[in-house]
């Protein structure tokens, strides 16, 4: 099996991979890291995104060895530790979670997307979660949360 050497929340790790072996899968059972969720393994519902070499990817559509190299970031890299970053605050401030299933791959997509565009109007969020599936909320406190963490986000 190939090795990929990897800086996963900061921390480099060289591991053998399964050429078959799904980002997401290796996150989960190399890394043991549960805050990406799997939902679909299909690409359609952004339970998976992680942000990779600064780019938000769904890590259920990429293979782990196509990562050799890359720094990658998983919703546990932001908080600082019992601090919440203030998008994830802005989630729970907004209510904008409820079984939370979706909330990391929502997270990190909006926190991208605040990056971005520190400026999002509701119609910048609602097409830039186009990606993301919550099958519990209406959606509009996940819009007021984002509008909410990306005001934090530039202070």
């Amino acid at each position: 099996m190939p090795a990929i050497t990897v800086r996963v929340n900061g921390v480099e790790a060289t591991k053998e991979v399964d050429p078959r072996t799904l980002l997401s899968t290796f996150i989960r059972e190399q890394m043991h890291l549960t805050g990406t969720h799997v939902g679909c393994d299909t690409s359609q519902c952004g339970a998976c995104v992680v942000s990779v070499n600064g780019a938000t990817v769904k890590s259920c559509a990429v293979f782990a060895w196509q990562m050799d190299g890359a720094e990658i970031k998983t919703i546990e890299s932001l908080a600082d530790g019992d601090t919440l970053h203030p998008m994830q605050e802005a989630f729970r401030n907004h209510h904008g979670l409820q079984c939370g299933f979706c909330t990391p791959g929502m997270v990190m997509t909006a926190v991208d997307m605040a990056e971005k565009n520190p400026d999002l109007s509701e119609d910048d969020i609602r097409h830039g979660l186009e990606g993301n599936i919550c099958r519990c909320t209406g959606y509009q406190n996940i819009v007021d949360a984002v509008k909410a963490g990306a005001k934090a986000m530039r202070g």
